[in-house]
């Protein structure tokens, strides 16, 4: 959980750097920036409604959740209300890429990150050491493996790279060990450089930020 954590944090802290690059006018860079959000709203709620549907319910069967579900449920209502707002103002500045609408998005971005930020630090601290304590290990493995087998299969290799990127030699080992053979050569041979070359396309406006 922590590796895929690192991924919302990092994608989360650059999602307002990413809209306050983009130019006025700048529909078509704007459109890409749109394209890559949707994939962090679809993955973040994609791991909520894992955790929902395999970790919540075997912990409170087991008398573990200490009433911390309906804690985690609040967060993730208010998580929504953050993305709620910046689905409200992408319409806005996808058609023209206006300053204002611009500065308003990258607000809300940035008041998403900080409400996450919450959420992801109180399920490492408080809710991870329940996991380690009541799930089996089969259990536990069955989250990692239904978070890539429920993606669209054009976006598996990136979510690999995107859990990799800031993942460690020991935890780099761990995951890939754990993938299928023909999972790791597709990776080796095609999802880095495809994975690498995404980041360049996505990240290399930021190079030129000017710090609005």
């Amino acid at each position: 959980m922590v590796v895929v954590h690192r991924v919302f944090r990092r994608e989360s802290a650059l999602a307002p750097r990413l809209v306050r690059a983009v130019p006025d006018g700048g529909t078509a860079r704007a459109a890409q920036v749109a394209a890559h959000l949707d994939d962090y709203v679809m993955g973040l709620h994609h791991h909520h409604s894992l955790e929902d549907e395999l970790i919540w319910p075997l912990l409170h069967a087991r008398g573990a959740d200490g009433g911390l579900g309906e804690r985690m449920e609040e967060q993730h209502q208010r998580i929504d209300r953050t993305l709620a707002v910046v689905a409200e103002w992408l319409p806005a500045w996808l058609r023209e890429a206006s300053p204002i609408a611009r500065e308003e998005l990258a607000l809300a971005l940035a008041e998403h990150h900080t409400v996450l930020l919450e959420h992801l630090d109180d399920e490492e601290r408080l809710v991870l050491p329940l996991v380690a304590e009541h799930l089996t290990v089969d259990e536990w493995e069955l989250v990692g493996r239904r978070g890539l087998e429920g993606l669209p299969k054009d976006k598996v290799l990136l979510a690999v790279g995107a859990i990799l990127e800031d993942a460690t030699p020991e935890e780099r080992a761990y995951f890939l060990g754990r993938a299928p053979l023909l999972g790791r050569l597709m990776w080796r041979l095609v999802g880095r450089r495809k994975y690498a070359a995404s980041c360049r396309a996505l990240r290399g406006p930021l190079d030129g930020e000017t710090g609005r």
